[in-house]
């Protein structure tokens, strides 16, 4: 659902269509790059690159022990080199060429046949190869969200093999579906900038990586307090500033949807950040930090898939729900189900994904994303994001548990005890802070 314009998209469909008999040379949609497009589409990638490395890095770093966070910054910058590759040769082509309900095809396997002048049906107003580099961005920071629920016990070998395939196996089948033309976008699912695709899918893919590999040792009863919070408050003030490209961008262009996404995004996380304060100073007595951000993060994540859809009043109303549901979910609900999510990838993600992508289905406002929601006299939008919550949430759970497990009968996931014991840093990377 993520075009500039459906009906700019609905004609290029249709030009491919008339020329689809022409020589190969020829068969690109008839569209004219935008200077300005262009220019925000490029300051828009290198945004949410900058939410992976530093910003994840960085806010994920701060937060585990001294001892891990060197590895705990590799994840990230391994997964954003590897996950790269593994786009521009598979994973582009997959998720967004062709139009079938399951994957797309292999004509742009390895960027074949991209030219100067190519363009997407799904942004024609920008040069494909600049598409293609801005949702692989949304990919390896999917992949490296997942980090953070099994940080401080996962080898980095076993990290490797699981980024890997899961980018291709669990990523790129749902980015399809959702985003490339399968059948839950088909179908009226809307997910602006990845409520589903992206925070959902991480959220449940980390939550299943806990339940997999286990707690970490003396997780309950020694102090995992985070070695510097100064790091996880950098990191997350480039989240912040990076997710005006992951929303704006979405609109795929310079424009006002573009503009509304921004001010959304940012009023989303103001709210999440004050709610969560409140709530920790009501219930503890005291506003920390780690909650403050924490709360920032539940706004950002929670308004991404409305973001392009709703007013910024409604951002600010989506951002204090966001606050009070992750709180929740990282208290009370973490508690009594006794998983072991390093850093709340599911809490903060995970359910601010899901609950973002069902408020759209209460929000959407017609006047902004060419949808309507239950306020606007279409409740039938809330069943079918709530489709899209449960495919998504399906797949991810079945497909990251099965991946799991194959990796597992070839090499360990989880460091052993001493190497634990002994910090990730020097014993999986032979280096360690002074």
């Amino acid at each position: 659902m993520r075009v500039a314009s459906f009906t700019r998209a609905a004609a290029v469909a249709a030009a491919l269509t008339l020329v689809a008999a022409a020589p190969a040379a020829a068969q690109q949609p008839a569209a004219k790059i935008d200077p300005a497009d262009t220019t925000w589409m490029i300051v828009a990638t290198a945004l949410v690159l900058m939410m992976s490395i530093p910003g994840l890095a960085l806010f994920y770093a701060g937060m585990v022990r001294k001892k891990n966070v060197l590895a705990t910054m590799a994840q990230t910058f391994a997964a954003t080199a590897l996950g790269s590759v593994l786009w521009m040769m598979l994973g582009y082509t997959l998720t967004f060429t062709g139009n079938a309900p399951v994957l797309g095809t292999l004509r742009r396997f390895a960027l074949a046949g991209m030219g100067m002048d190519s363009v997407s049906a799904f942004a024609p107003t920008i040069p494909e190869a600049l598409y293609m580099l801005y949702e692989m961005t949304f990919a390896v920071i999917t992949v490296a969200l997942v980090a953070g629920s099994v940080a401080d016990r996962m080898r980095f070998s076993a990290f490797l093999w699981f980024s890997a395939l899961w980018l291709l196996v669990v990523y790129v089948p749902i980015a399809h579906w959702v985003w490339g033309g399968g059948f839950l976008g088909s179908a009226g699912v809307l997910d602006f900038a990845g409520g589903t695709v992206v925070h959902l899918n991480a959220g449940v893919a980390g939550l299943i990586g806990a339940f997999v590999l286990g707690a970490r040792r003396g997780y309950g009863t020694d102090n995992f307090a985070p070695y510097d919070l100064s790091l996880a408050v950098i990191g997350t003030g480039l989240l912040w500033v990076g997710w005006f490209g992951f929303n704006g961008g979405s609109a795929l262009g310079a424009g006002s949807r573009a503009a509304f996404a921004i001010v959304a995004t940012h009023l989303a996380a103001s709210a999440g950040a004050v709610t969560w304060m409140a709530l920790e100073w009501w219930t503890r007595g005291k506003p920390s930090v780690l909650g403050m951000i924490s709360g920032a993060v539940a706004g950002l994540g929670t308004i991404t898939p409305a973001s392009g859809f709703v007013l910024p009043w409604q951002g600010l109303v989506i951002g204090i729900i966001a606050g009070l549901v992750c709180f929740w979910s990282c208290t009370w609900l973490k508690l009594r189900c006794g998983y072991d999510d390093s850093l709340d990838v599911f809490g903060v993600h995970g359910m601010g994904g899901a609950t973002g992508t069902l408020l759209v289905g209460v929000f959407a406002t017609r006047a902004v994303g060419h949808a309507s929601g239950l306020l606007e006299g279409h409740p039938m939008q809330i069943l079918l994001q709530l489709y899209g919550i449960v495919v998504t949430l399906a797949w991810s759970a079945i497909a990251t548990f099965i991946l799991l497990k194959a990796i597992s009968t070839f090499i360990p996931l989880r460091v052993d005890k001493q190497a634990e014991m002994e910090g990730l840093d020097v014993t999986q990377h032979g280096e360690a802070l002074q």
